[in-house]
């Protein structure tokens, strides 16, 4: 009997992936299907049905999930979960499409065939609902935001057969898990606790301080790194796989972390995306999500500690994965590596530096304290911004 957090929902695992063996004949019937064309974000939310991570979804949601999500985080089955996973389309491709029809969900970049949907559900949406509810803002300044109002009118429901997880199993060979594989890594290494540390972003210091701390509490810690797109600016994830490479390398105890990378896109929701990560890290078999501050915020839609107090608020029962809250992490003078919680000290004793900044430090080759980051990853970042000049 594994001993292993169980998936979210308390059943198996439902990856949505067909085999190879079934993938062909699917592929080649469903070129002859209408076609609609996915988003980025879609694409990413049909991989990660592909995987087993949204476990125990069977597709996309029809409208009273997509209701309940938003409003209750609630499926109409009585499943939590906090953010819709939904697929549309324009209205001239809704009229084609009757209940019961199935379609080949496809690139819409590259027209590359994804998945069958069997669409159960036609209907529209209140696109400002949304955004308030899941997001706390209508402002399309949020990116967010902007992916749910440019969003077409009509969203399709329905389960659906993924045929394909993209480039991705071929891009991140080794780094690229599944569900079902990570929990077999954490079996094999007599894991049961496990934390999960979300990153978008190449690991400095404080985030190291931040593992760390994880290490010590659970057996074993997930380093989950965002492999989707990313908003401009953001470091592309080759080179941040890089960069957490040599930090691991050099300063974590061998056996303590495994990496591992996700397709989704980041929505920037903050506290809302926060449950999310820690309902799909359940399902990689984690028992705590690391939250430190700002969660997946951008800009100043949200407070810092806000996706820490979200988990206080949650009905019990909605999850087993645990949140491991954990202050602004920091380099102080006097303390070191420290966090709001354990320094005394002010802003003054604090090494700060923004991410602007250490953009223009890089751009200009200005040496980078080594309190803030380890040596070994600023050569690998300085490589990655000369490449641009």
């Amino acid at each position: 009997m594994s001993s292993l957090v169980p998936p979210h929902g308390g059943g198996a695992l439902e990856p949505l992936l067909l085999s190879a063996a079934e993938t062909a004949d699917e592929i080649e019937r469903a070129g002859r299907l209408a076609k609609v064309p996915l988003t980025s974000r879609e694409i990413s939310d049909l991989f990660m049905l592909a995987m087993g991570a949204y476990t125990p979804l069977a597709g996309f949601m029809g409208r009273e999930d997509w209701y309940g999500c938003c409003v209750d985080m609630m499926t109409s089955d009585g499943v939590f979960w906090p953010v819709p996973i939904t697929v549309s389309c324009d209205e001239d491709h809704a009229r084609g499409i009757r209940i019961g029809d199935e379609v080949a969900l496809v690139d819409g970049e590259t027209g590359e065939i994804l998945a069958i949907q069997t669409v159960n559900e036609k209907y529209a949406i209140d696109r400002e609902l949304e955004c308030r509810e899941v997001f706390r803002t209508t402002n399309d300044a949020h990116p967010g935001v902007r992916k749910v109002l440019e969003q077409p009118a009509i969203n399709l429901g329905g389960p659906v057969a993924a045929l394909s997880e993209g480039h991705f199993p071929r891009t991140y060979a080794g780094l690229y898990l599944r569900p079902a594989q990570t929990r077999a890594m954490f079996e094999a290494n007599g894991w049961s606790r496990v934390a999960a540390f979300q990153t978008r972003n190449p690991m400095h210091r404080s985030h190291e301080h931040l593992a760390k701390i994880a290490v010590e509490i659970c057996d074993g810690l997930l380093i989950h790194q965002v492999l989707g797109a990313l908003k401009p600016g953001d470091i592309p994830a080759d080179v941040r796989v890089n960069a957490i490479n040599a930090l691991v390398e050099n300063y974590f105890v061998p056996g303590t972390v495994i990496q591992a990378g996700y397709p989704i896109e980041m929505r920037y929701g903050g506290p809302r995306e926060a449950l999310l990560h820690a309902v799909f890290r359940q399902n990689f078999g984690c028992t705590h999500l690391v939250v430190g501050r700002d969660h997946a915020g951008v800009g100043d839609f949200y407070g810092p500690f806000d996706a820490h107090n979200i988990f206080d608020a949650l009905p019990a029962g909605s999850m087993e994965i645990r949140p491991l809250k954990i202050d602004i992490t920091f380099f102080c003078y006097k303390c070191g590596m420290a966090t709001g919680k354990t320094c005394p000290h002010g802003e003054e004793d604090r090494l700060a530096i923004s991410g602007t900044r250490l953009r223009a430090m890089f751009a200009n080759h200005e040496p980078i304290p080594e309190e803030f980051s380890r040596r070994e990853v600023i050569d690998v970042l300085q490589a990655y911004y000369d490449s641009l000049d």
